[in-house]
């Protein structure tokens, strides 16, 4: 017989089926190591949390960095206050032995399939989170589907942003993460420029979202040139949510919207229907359902002839 033994051993290594399965193995095999050499050094050179903290409150004294590290959204009518990707960033890169980052891991269908992780070498503490975007881009005109790579990479990176936040600060202590808001808070307030010149930058950083000055004013309730320094820092706040995409121009700002003369019909109540339907005099019968006129001989939703109406009519006539 010459069958081969190999063949017949179920413990003996698969035959490579080509140089594609090659070339995994070998990126496999390169990642595992780099991931063994991190964790050595990690264990080597552990980080000082001291040291660590100090790094973190010295980065928070630079304006530049405190000028975006904190964002602000509403909820339940206050306004609600967190370090944004910027802070977060930062204090991974301060804190030590900590990787993270956002990598594509397919395309197909229209949409990306992304992982945002964040992993804490030194304590074997990972945070990852895996998601779909859609490559369609959402306007007040309506939305429309992304062809450009670049359109679709800048779409991916910004919505992958917010998750890496997160991972972010899942790993590095709660405590840590409030000293460094409270640091940030004090450097703005320290240094908020409210000179004309800082006022018209921040006019012109608003524009990019459809804010204009009028609407602005309207929020502080006081002219720009009159702005005070608590309010400055607000202001920058918010630009930083809506940057982030933490929140909508809505949630801040009074948005004007036209509404079309259906759109004002239709919102109209079901008194205000009959109310108006009885002040013009006239005597056909109204659909109390849909607050519609109808002729003689249709059927409405309700009868016209019942207490409420007649309460109407009666108020009217005294």
């Amino acid at each position: 017989m010459n069958t081969n033994v190999a063949t017949l051993n179920p413990f003996a290594a698969p035959a490579r089926q080509g140089s594609g399965n090659a070339i995994a193995e070998s990126a496999a095999q390169r990642e595992s190591q780099e991931v063994q050499a991190m964790m050595v050094i990690a264990k080597r050179f552990p980080r000082d949390p001291v040291q660590a903290m100090d790094r973190i409150l010295q980065a928070c004294t630079r304006p530049t960095l405190a000028e975006g590290a904190l964002y602000s959204y509403n909820r339940g009518g206050s306004d609600v206050t967190g370090p944004s990707i910027r802070m977060a960033e930062a204090l991974a890169q301060n804190w030590g032995n900590l990787q993270f980052g956002i990598r594509e891991l397919e395309q197909r269908g229209g949409e990306s399939t992304v992982e945002a992780f964040a992993w804490d070498i030194e304590t074997n503490t990972r945070q990852v989170k895996v998601f779909q975007v859609p490559h369609i881009r959402h306007t007040r005109k309506g939305q429309y589907k992304l062809e450009d790579p670049r359109d679709v990479y800048e779409l991916v990176a910004n919505q992958g942003a917010r998750r890496l936040r997160s991972c972010i600060l899942g790993v590095i202590p709660g405590d840590v993460v409030e000293a460094a808001v409270k640091q940030c808070e004090t450097t703005l307030t320290t240094t908020a420029d409210t000179s004309q010149d800082a006022i018209k930058n921040m006019v012109t950083a608003f524009e990019a979202f459809e804010v204009s000055r009028e609407q602005i004013e309207k929020r502080i309730q006081r002219r720009l040139d009159s702005i005070t320094p608590a309010l400055m820092v607000q202001m920058k706040k918010i630009y930083a949510s809506l940057r982030d995409g933490m929140s909508s121009v809505s949630d801040w700002f009074d948005v004007e919207t036209v509404e079309s003369g259906i759109e004002k019909t239709a919102s109209k109540t079901k008194t205000e229907s009959l109310k108006e339907h009885i002040k013009a005099g006239q005597k056909k019968p109204i659909d109390q359902g849909t607050g519609e006129i109808y002729e003689p001989g249709e059927t409405p939703a309700i009868d016209p002839d019942d207490e409420f109406l007649k309460g109407l009519e009666q108020g009217q006539a005294q």
